[in-house]
């Protein structure tokens, strides 16, 4: 079964005084896949660029860059568009014993975007961190399944954390949520992340949004009112790559929507950057995800 969503993105900036010469790079663009796929949508700005190109990462996830040669006071970066989402129940686990996982690793000679060598060593914003590691440790034996020690981990980590939008920033360090036991979905991806990467899972980063209004008798996921963050975990040549949400504590379904896919944040951060300026500036970001045959109020 498939759900339709339409998607309103806005991220804005409002500076204290006026800002020159600004360089961004967008990642906006939700992806399609196997899982989803983009019916329609387009990324912009207000005010329009100086410059602008639209391409792809080594990835795939879509690209923008911008370029604004003058000042601004205020700047908006916005997607709108809608996404067809497959949905349908998790299948048996065909995934490979833990302690067989490293030779169905050894056994991937290409290097795409998808090969998970890129997803088990550190990564610019996850490093090897023993406390995690020995967390992780604890929770796994070699028999298990590469699934079973994916979701064990998850469980764990979501049981640790206590969601807490003002216990962090985007730049705190995986190893610092982990020990304060509080966080946002960025640094709960995280610490998944690390922890499974210490066990021999190849794991990464996914970035996208969640249905905003859950179905009847159902609870509102946390995370619904921002982009969102998950995992991705390679269980195995049989299964490849699952997708869990370990803020929820839930199998990825039919409410998530993937925009970037990457190591970690740092490879899907949805507006990165540059520019000259003095002073502060506070920033606005809006979401909307509305199921196309919900009603809409």
């Amino acid at each position: 079964m498939a759900t339709d969503y339409d998607i309103r993105l806005e991220i804005a900036y409002r500076y204290e005084t006026p800002a020159g010469s600004s360089r961004t790079l967008l990642r906006m663009l939700p992806l399609t896949s196997a899982e989803q796929t983009l019916i329609s949508g387009f990324v912009d700005t207000d005010p329009e660029p100086d410059f602008r190109r639209d391409s792809a990462d080594f990835f795939g996830n879509a690209t923008t860059e911008l370029a604004h040669d003058r000042p601004l006071t205020e700047i908006a970066f916005r997607f709108a568009g809608r996404v067809r989402r497959l949905g349908g129940a998790p299948g048996l686990d065909l995934s490979t014993d833990l302690a067989r996982l490293h030779g169905d690793i050894a056994e991937v000679v290409g290097i795409g975007p998808d090969a998970p060598h890129h997803f088990l060593g550190e990564s610019e914003r996850i490093r090897h961190e023993s406390r995690i590691a020995a967390f992780a440790a604890e929770l796994v034996q070699p028999d298990m399944s590469a699934l079973s020690a994916t979701c064990a981990i998850s469980h764990a980590v979501h049981s640790r954390f206590e969601f807490d939008p003002e216990a962090t920033e985007v730049t705190t360090l995986p190893i610092e949520a982990f020990e304060a036991r509080r966080g946002v979905c960025q640094d709960i991806s995280h610490v998944t992340i690390a922890a499974l990467r210490a066990v021999g899972i190849p794991a990464g980063y996914v970035s996208g949004f969640l249905r905003t209004t859950p179905p009847p008798g159902q609870p509102r996921l946390e995370g619904a009112d921002a982009m969102h963050a998950w995992v991705r975990a390679w269980c195995g040549a049989e299964t490849g790559w699952v997708e869990i949400d370990p803020t929820n504590d839930i199998v990825v379904g039919a409410d998530h929507i993937a925009v970037a896919i990457g190591r970690d944040y740092a490879d899907v951060a949805p507006v990165r950057g540059s520019l000259r300026t003095e002073g502060t500036h506070t920033t606005v970001h809006r979401v909307d995800v509305i199921p196309c045959n919900d009603p809409v109020g």
